[in-house]
């Protein structure tokens, strides 16, 4: 649709926006003030774990009485803080940043789009999003406060507990803001690819972003059904998964009766491991497109990276009961989910191979953005690596419900996917913004941030293998945890440590809007298509005209020719 014929107004242009790329940073600014509020939760929770009982410095005295009554945590404010803190980064954070803020804006540039192909249920995606997050927020004002049980919402404590209703509806938002996210970005890059554009010459991050709205399409309905249910559990009487005689507070419960608890679990696993890969796939993609150009050569294993994406795809369908190895399940019903779990980290260890591969040779420029490329290798690597024996029956039933598991969860998702999406946002900046980020403050950020989360998750192994169990209020209660109390204090201080790093960055970045040095189109020399466009690109049509392509996304240091990249849209 043309947009050429008239003018827009300030809330057309930048709030109500129908442009893909105001909508893209839309989305990344909303993300990352959500992720900034769900990392304060934790920094509260983590001053209770290495001190408990102690009032909360600093700010403790200002903290609402039902959170910390004279500065000191209350076990209820505890859990609400958990269940807040892991569905504010998933759910409102790292999901909308790496899906919808990369994926809407990049998408189009890199298949020669002029925008999405539904730019109404695009902006529509947003705003649901938006309402989503608002009203998960406002829980904690509201009568019964917020969530307090988990991120997962297990039965029967969702049903009972004060809190989940709000929780749960504005859990239907957010995922119909993906769904509609996710359509988008499937039709797009189906049908409306440049000339020459074809599948096997699009960029990985393109192939990244189709594969992950593929799995939200397929996965996130089972979530919303699942959700609706557990709703009516809540507020209609039913007791889908409420089992006969209930006892809560001593007396049954009234209405209880025929329900299944681990039906619910069967139902939130099967989006929540696809969910993994929601989170991973979109910073696997940013980190081919930082390495290819860093290393100013082809990206190794295109097609072996291509199709270990779709493999993942698959395969993520049929392990989520490795989740549930200590609920019950028959023996030979485990070493099925075993075994599809051990299948699935192959597709993903050929990825990394071929990352690594991708180094060999390479005339590698140790830019910003590469330094979080690589950063990315080993820390996926050990996040991969300690999920194993989560994957075998014989050591999950030991090391389930320990800070092994948030050990292993959090190198996968922060140490990897965060760094990723960090590096992506200095990669694309003068891209989106035509300026570039300070760099001196960018190597502040990264180095201070790639020790301080170290400091944080590798500890966690420690502590789980010590048998410290998740989501105790005071880990002093239990004995043997006392061996690895004194973790938790060096863990805490890396946790804050951590919040000080963000500050270079927070700075970086909205100062660099306004007053960053103005850069180049392609100051990266990159080939893919998006740097065909102007920096930032034109509204509504990014192109001067729709491109051609010729050739493949890395064409780097082609011989016989006077630059070393070559781009796609370039006829010779």
């Amino acid at each position: 649709m043309s947009h050429d014929n008239h003018q827009e107004t300030f809330t057309s242009k930048y709030i109500f926006s129908l442009d893909h790329k105001v909508i893209g940073i839309q989305y990344m600014i909303t993300a990352l003030l959500f992720l900034l509020l769900g990392f304060s939760f934790v920094l509260l929770m983590r001053w209770q774990l290495a001190y408990p009982g102690s009032p909360i410095p600093l700010i403790g005295k200002f903290l609402p009485s039902f959170i910390a009554a004279g500065g000191i945590m209350h076990p209820a404010a505890y859990n609400t803080l958990g269940a807040m803190h892991g569905t504010i980064m998933i759910f409102l954070g790292i999901v909308p940043l790496g899906f919808g803020a990369f994926g809407n804006y990049l998408l189009p540039l890199q298949i020669g789009a002029a925008d999405m192909a539904f730019p109404r249920m695009n902006m529509m995606s947003y705003w649901t999003y938006f309402v989503g997050g608002v009203l998960m927020l406002s829980s904690f004002i509201l009568p019964g406060g917020a969530a307090q049980s988990g991120w997962t919402s297990y039965v029967p404590l969702s049903v009972v507990s004060p809190g989940q209703t709000t929780w749960l509806i504005a859990m239907t938002f957010l995922i119909t803001s993906s769904l509609l996210g996710s359509i988008n970005i499937i039709v797009t890059t189906v049908n409306m690819r440049a000339p020459g554009l074809g599948w096997s010459r699009l960029p990985i991050f393109v192939w990244s972003q189709f594969v992950t709205a593929v799995l939200l399409l397929f996965a996130f309905p089972v979530l919303q059904a699942a959700a609706i249910l557990q709703l009516l559990d809540r507020v209609a009487g039913t007791s889908f998964y409420i089992p006969t005689d209930l006892i809560v507070g001593g007396n049954i419960l009234g209405r209880s009766g025929g329900g299944s608890v681990l039906l619910w679990q069967h139902l939130f696993w099967f989006l929540a491991h696809p969910e993994v890969y929601v989170l991973l796939l979109p910073a696997m993609g940013i980190v081919a497109e930082i390495l290819a150009n860093g290393t100013r050569k082809p990206i190794f294993g295109y097609k072996e990276i291509a199709g270990s994406f779709c493999f993942i795809g698959f395969l993520s369908f049929i392990v989520w009961a490795h989740h549930m190895f200590v609920s019950g399940m028959k023996t030979k019903l485990s070493y099925l989910f075993m075994t599809t779990t051990m299948i699935i980290s192959v597709p993903s260890v050929a990825i990394l191979t071929c990352f690594l591969l991708s180094l060999k040779g390479g005339s590698i420029r140790y830019k910003l953005p590469m330094l979080f490329a690589l950063a990315f290798l080993p820390m996926f690597g050990i996040g991969g690596l300690t999920g194993l024996p989560l994957g075998f029956t014989p050591t999950d039933v030991y090391l389930h419900d320990t800070y092994y598991v948030i050990g292993h969860f959090h190198y996968v998702v922060v140490t990897g996917t965060m760094i990723a999406l960090m590096g992506g946002i200095y990669f694309w900046f003068p891209k989106m913004f035509g300026r570039k980020m300070n760099e001196k403050l960018g190597y502040i950020h990264f180095w201070g941030t790639i020790v301080m989360m170290n400091g944080i998750f590798f500890p966690m192994f420690i502590q789980g293998l010590a048998g410290a169990q998740r989501r105790l209020y005071d880990p002093t209660v239990q004995a043997h945890n006392l061996v690895v109390q004194p973790t938790n204090v060096f863990m805490t201080a890396c946790a804050a440590l951590l919040l000080l790093f963000q500050i270079p960055f927070i700075w970086n970045f909205f100062h660099s809007i306004f007053k960053g040095e103005k850069t180049e189109e392609n100051p990266w020399q990159a080939t893919t298509l998006e740097w065909a466009c102007p920096s930032p690109p034109l509204p509504h049509k990014n192109f001067e005209k729709i491109p051609t392509v010729y050739r493949g996304p890395y064409e780097y240091s082609v011989p016989d020719r006077k630059t070393d990249f070559w781009p796609q849209d370039q006829k010779d």
